[in-house]
């Protein structure tokens, strides 16, 4: 196998050329941790240990004869072909859009709202320049992307493509109205969680107001000393300082 290199070949041979069972399996093992470390990118586990397993079985032609923990594969595996993945059977007009631009014009098609309508046509428009730039390397005119998305809806959006051709391209985006009325249900206040909130506020205001107005108490009932009852013991002091 190449993805492990010649020295892994030559390795496998000497295993396999080597008459004690015991020392085949001690230097499989070895070899396993080697082979390992090659690729170490690859994630531990059983699988991937199997894979290993497996590997060095092929590598060795199946005539590797060790204790290995798992069970050799079987020598069909080599000729088996894969499954083959049918291809998408559904036939697109533009594959360079994909499924989802087609998707988008039968949703556009069945949207009551008008401006709505407009809104994903220009909505449209965008998806396809992007596209259109990732696989051309070049741009697409607004008419010509109009002009396709009116062939996708079997002309049945003429009034709206007609409309943004004259006005040009809308720079909302189609609202989803189970988002919308979402956003609006969260935002609306829930059983006057507002008012509460902006009286908590108030009562907190209120009682800051109250601790202020109880320390101005305090301070004209004597609990502070003001500045008179400080004027009048120096004024005390000095007279008792004086000779008589």
């Amino acid at each position: 196998m190449k993805e492990y290199g010649s020295n892994i070949q030559k390795l496998t041979d000497y295993i396999v050329s080597l008459p004690d069972r015991e020392q085949r399996t001690r230097y499989a093992h070895i070899l396993i941790e080697l082979m390992r470390q090659i690729h170490p990118n690859m994630r531990e586990g059983i699988d991937y240990s199997k894979k290993l397993w497996d590997d060095l079985y092929i590598i060795a032609n199946f005539d590797l004869d060790v204790d290995s923990p798992f069970p050799p594969p079987p020598k069909e595996i080599l000729g088996k072909k894969p499954m083959t993945v049918p291809y998408n059977q559904q036939q697109l007009k533009h594959r360079l859009y994909g499924r989802n631009l087609e998707l988008l014009v039968v949703k556009a098609m069945i949207t009551q709202d008008y401006d709505e309508r407009k809104a994903f046509v220009s909505y449209m428009v965008r998806l396809m320049k992007s596209f259109y730039q990732v696989w051309n390397k070049d741009t697409i005119e607004t008419n010509d992307c109009l002009q396709q998305i009116l062939e996708l809806s079997g002309f049945k959006l003429q009034k709206e493509i007609d409309d943004l051709r004259r006005d040009g391209l809308m720079e909302s985006s189609p609202r989803d109205g189970s988002s919308n009325r979402q956003r609006s249900q969260q935002n609306q206040p829930q059983g006057g969680q507002f008012r509460d909130n902006r009286g908590g506020d108030r009562d907190n205001r209120d009682r800051n107001r109250g601790d202020r107005n109880d320390r101005n108490k305090n301070f004209g009932s004597g609990n502070y000393k003001s500045n008179n009852d400080r004027n009048d013991r120096n004024n005390n002091n000095n007279n008792k300082r004086r000779p008589r």
